[in-house]
């Protein structure tokens, strides 16, 4: 039996224009040129130029009612008054953005071998035969960034089988891996860290008397050595302290990831800030990166196509397609220029926002000046919403006078004190790696002693709280910050 009901729900979408200023609000300023390059590339009616007469940025908030009806669709029918004065899109330059010189635009990077390289390199020394090469270029080619062949035997022997008709085994497989596995860097094509630590090891000098003890402690002893139970290895080796410590030393110079540093793709980074804050004689100044900044206009051929579209034949079909496809190329290019102006405008108003909140540290770098502060701090202080001041945070720095800073670091939690004061928990991870930092090495402080020794210096901390401040310090449990 057919039923007929009607149900009413509220629904909120963004608009096209809405989502392409959220992409372009959340990337960091290293990116934003490689995105307005391809915006260039794809749309003839976006071109670069050099012209200071454009409005002056506003920051509404682009889920507001009022930011989306400046962006209602408009008809069909092709108005050509709106397109044909340029006074408005002619250029486009931002205030605030410092100098911008052209040769900031480019960035040189270092030439680097990639890891895949390196080895294809060393793999060409190797005389095999053309069943065996293709078996290690396979095998090179499943060896991950960090150095390890994470995929089973098993599985390369399908996708050889698979991709290439050659029917071979796990043990064919293991010959031509051991050749690969004595390429460098050293450790490189294992397929654990236990394996990889042996190849490492394999290859120093075994006159050296701690060499075949290190050797017997990764091969036998693994799983005492990375839980750190030295009494234990000790007892089964029947060794002094002093060995132990000259054996333990050895390993842990070894390299744990052999092909760090040297992954696909990889270049060297470098750290962008995306604004400027300089203290003026005690006034705090803040400005945008000034690459931030970029210079656009609407293209003005295509404005010049309107106008003669407005002189011809309307009734022309094929003229009636081009306009349409210029009309929408227009759009286009207006929509980008306001959602990169948005952009700049959302910036400085949430990182003037979150200075004015903490004054007191940008003046002097003092960390213990820090203040908590979560999102909505931020986000009731510029009437936005919460998630626009998160994409902000989220990948943005700013350099100081003290070093350059990512947004995430001055959002904090408060933590109860004695005196009833709210202090950030950044305060108290600070003076909980101070506590570690300086605990004896032999006997490291646990969880439960760091909260009284906390609770001691008048913070309300619990146990489970210290856990996950340790945590997201990436400081290991006492056991295994124990040494000899």
């Amino acid at each position: 039996m057919q039923r007929l009901s009607l149900t009413q729900s509220l629904q909120q979408k963004l608009s096209p224009q809405q989502i392409q200023f959220i992409k372009l609000l959340q990337i960091p300023t290293a990116e934003l040129e490689t995105r307005i390059e391809e915006e260039l590339e794809i749309n003839p009616a976006l071109e670069e130029g050099l012209d200071t007469d454009y409005d002056e940025p506003s920051a509404e908030d682009p889920f507001s009612d009022d930011y989306e009806d400046d962006y209602k669709e408009r008809n069909d029918e092709v108005d050509l008054g709106s397109y044909l004065n340029e006074d408005d899109y002619n250029g486009y330059k931002m205030q605030g953005d410092g100098n911008y010189n052209e040769e900031e635009r480019e960035m040189p990077v270092a030439n680097r071998s990639t890891l895949t390289d390196t080895l294809m390199q060393q793999f060409g020394y190797l005389n095999l035969d053309e069943r065996q090469e293709a078996i290690g270029m396979q095998l090179i080619g499943s060896i991950e960034n960090d150095g390890y062949i994470r995929r089973s035997m098993q599985a390369i022997v399908n996708d050889l089988a698979f991709s290439h008709g050659i029917f071979t085994d796990t043990e064919e497989l293991e010959i031509v891996l051991k050749r690969i596995q004595t390429f460098d860097p050293p450790g490189i094509a294992a397929r654990t860290l236990q394996e990889c630590l042996l190849l490492q090891l394999q290859r120093k000098d075994p006159s050296d008397p701690t060499v075949p003890l290190a050797i017997r402690i990764i091969e036998d002893l693994f799983e005492e050595f990375s839980k750190k139970h030295y009494d234990k290895i000790q007892k089964r080796l029947n060794i002094g302290e002093e060995q132990l410590k000259k054996v333990i030393t050895l390993i842990t110079k070894l390299n744990p990831k052999p092909g760090s540093g040297e992954g696909e793709d990889a270049a060297i980074q470098y750290l962008i800030p995306d604004f400027i804050l300089t203290n003026n004689g005690g006034k705090l100044e803040l400005t945008l990166n000034s690459r931030n900044a970029p210079e656009l206009r609407i293209s003005r051929s295509f404005a010049e196509m309107l106008d003669t579209y407005e002189k011809s034949n309307k009734n022309n079909r094929s003229l009636k397609e081009t306009v349409s496809f210029v009309k929408q190329k227009l759009d286009a290019a207006k929509w980008f220029i306001d959602a990169i102006k948005q952009r700049q405008a959302t910036l400085l108003k949430t990182m003037n926002a979150i200075v004015k909140f903490q004054y007191d540290f940008f003046l002097e770098g003092d960390e213990t000046k820090l203040k908590p502060m979560i999102l909505k701090d931020i986000a009731n202080l510029i009437d936005m919403d919460v998630s626009t001041v998160s994409r902000v945070a989220n990948s943005k720095a700013v350099q100081t006078e003290f070093g350059i800073y990512p947004l995430k670091y001055f959002f904090s939690e408060g933590i109860a004190t004695d005196s009833g004061e709210d202090v950030s928990s950044r305060e108290v991870k600070n003076i909980l790696k101070e506590f570690i930092d300086h605990e004896p090495k032999g006997n490291p402080l646990s969880d439960d002693k760091l909260e009284k020794m906390l609770n001691e210096r008048g913070y309300n901390i619990a146990r489970r709280t210290v856990a996950k401040y340790r945590e997201q310090l990436n400081i290991p449990v006492a056991r295994l910050r124990k040494q000899l």
